[in-house]
């Protein structure tokens, strides 16, 4: 324990910087730019309860529309990356689905369409790839129905067409994790969106097995499986009933992955589970055991590498000891055998809450720097997006400090680790305007554009469709690198520019 409290203590005593991945020079060009910076930043936007869009069910559809613009806007000029948004709140849907009934946080129906119509996941993904930042579906596989729900449910929705496997539970309605029913139905939801949108990521969060429900008395009420325990136990299982809940989850989890490379390989899949595997992991952890109470054994899938991405909900202050953001977070960078993108979830709706526990935008700005510091952490996810939407003075605060400069999303080499071909580079003299093009083979799906003017670089990262600039200063150097979908980056296209404006 001393020795990682020093190694804390040294983390927290550095400005760390994101991630500047090296990158080796092509033979006989005399200039190469820096390499960019690679750093997840994204923020979750919550559907359930309207927690951040729409903002009211119900809204028209030219004001559902102007918010999906405005978070989209905003998330660009914080130099954001991604959105993660909440598409199945409760086995319901924010796109026109077959499978599922429309949400009513969306129209304020259960089962109503928007009028007049339009898809808003396709409104979200062509709106984030327009602005080159990428847009992960978040999906809870279990919920059925939450408690804000206030409309009829519809005759489409899964209570009602497979009852069998729809469990009331506490305040909630859930799907019953031990029937084969429930992984088939939420799997097939999930890769329906997989194969119809040009989605860049599918996340899950915390909710497997439920949160524990209280009765009146205020004892714990336990999950009614009953019928999936017995069906189990009569096939000649053998497992503890805790260690078959656990493994109902396991068994999701390995197969969503392996369905979702089937289909298209280089969509990510990332989950976000409670921040503690299990108190006293490390020593000095306290807090809810989610291996015991929510049945997540979410260090497994990190290392068996059934993620892409791991985001552990860290929603503690740095100098919480019980629950220390860095303490937890230096574990779970320890438990990444697979070396698979580690970017914890951090609690910025904490800021400004108007509790008297409210945290100082400082705290936000000093995790990003934690982070930064611990080996194989390369990112942040904030939740929420409505904070970002309204504190302007926060927003200030990051794009005064961590977030000054626009960042690449991480690589993921294991799910390709070959990189685009170096583009072709041409400049315009006449109108200072640079263009370029692919040289063909592998998709781009990002540019990077970096100038020099007097020795100092500044880069810009244009979406694919993208390929002309022209900067706002007359540079000495421009120079254009192709990014894949899964984060490769080509070897620099590079123009010298010499000061009478010809190249």
């Amino acid at each position: 324990m001393t020795a990682r409290i020093a190694a804390i203590a040294a983390l927290l005593a550095m400005l760390a910087a994101p991630h500047r991945p090296s990158h080796p020079a092509p033979r006989g060009q005399a200039i190469t730019p820096p390499a960019p910076l690679r750093e997840f930043r994204a923020a979750w936007v919550a559907t359930v309860a309207n927690i951040d869009w729409p903002s009211k069910r119900g809204l028209v559809v030219e004001q559902q529309k102007r918010e999906i613009v405005a978070i989209l806007d905003k998330a660009a000029d914080l130099n954001l990356n991604a959105i993660v948004l909440q598409v199945r709140p409760a086995c319901d849907a924010l796109y026109p689905s077959k499978l599922e009934p429309w949400s009513e946080y969306l129209t304020g129906t259960m089962g109503q369409p928007p009028s007049p119509f339009y898809d808003p996941l396709q409104m979200w993904v062509d709106e984030a790839h327009k602005r080159g930042i990428e847009l992960h579906c978040w999906f809870n596989p279990y919920r059925a129905h939450h408690p804000s729900g206030k409309s009829p449910i519809s005759p489409d929705h899964v209570s009602r067409t497979k009852p069998e496997i729809t469990k009331s539970y506490g305040a909630h309605l859930w799907l019953d994790p031990g029937e084969k029913a429930t992984q088939d139905h939420s799997i097939a939801v999930v890769m329906d969106v997989v194969n119809r949108y040009d989605i860049d990521g599918v996340h899950m969060d915390d909710y497997f097995y439920p949160y524990r429900e209280k009765d009146a008395a205020g004892n714990d009420i336990e999950f009614p499986d009953d019928p999936s325990w017995q069906k189990y136990q009569q096939s000649g299982g053998t497992l503890s009933r805790d260690d078959w809940r656990r493994e109902n989850v396991n068994m999701f989890v390995h197969r969503l992955y392996m369905e979702i490379k089937a289909a298209k390989p280089w969509v990510k899949l990332g989950i976000s589970p409670f921040g503690i595997w299990r108190p006293g992991y490390p020593a000095q952890i306290r807090g809810l055991d989610q291996y015991s109470r929510l049945y997540a054994d979410a260090r497994k899938w990190l290392q068996e590498g059934w993620v892409d991405y791991f985001t552990p909900q860290l929603y503690w202050p740095i100098a919480q000891t019980p629950q220390s953001y860095p303490v937890l977070l230096m574990w779970w960078s320890e438990q990444n055998t697979k070396t698979r993108n580690l970017w914890p979830g951090i609690y910025t709706s904490r800021v400004g809450d108007g509790s008297a526990t409210a945290w100082p935008a400082d705290e936000i700005v000093w995790q990003i720097k934690t982070t930064r510091g611990i080996a194989g952490a390369t990112g942040n996810v904030h939740f929420s997006m409505a904070t970002l939407m309204r504190d302007q003075s926060l927003c200030d605060a990051l794009k005064r400090t961590v977030y000054r400069e626009p960042a690449l999303v991480p690589a993921s080499p294991w799910l390709d680790s070959t990189p685009p071909a170096q583009p072709i580079l041409k400049m315009n003299t006449a109108s200072g305007t640079c263009s370029w093009t692919s040289a063909g083979g592998e998709r781009v799906w990002q540019w990077v554009v970096q100038t020099r003017r007097n020795g100092a670089w500044q880069t810009r990262i244009l979406p694919s469709s993208r390929t002309s600039y022209k900067p706002e200063s007359n540079p000495d150097v421009v120079a254009v690198t192709a990014v894949d979908r899964c984060g490769n980056a080509s070897l620099p296209a590079t123009l010298v520019v010499r000061r009478a404006g010809t190249p």
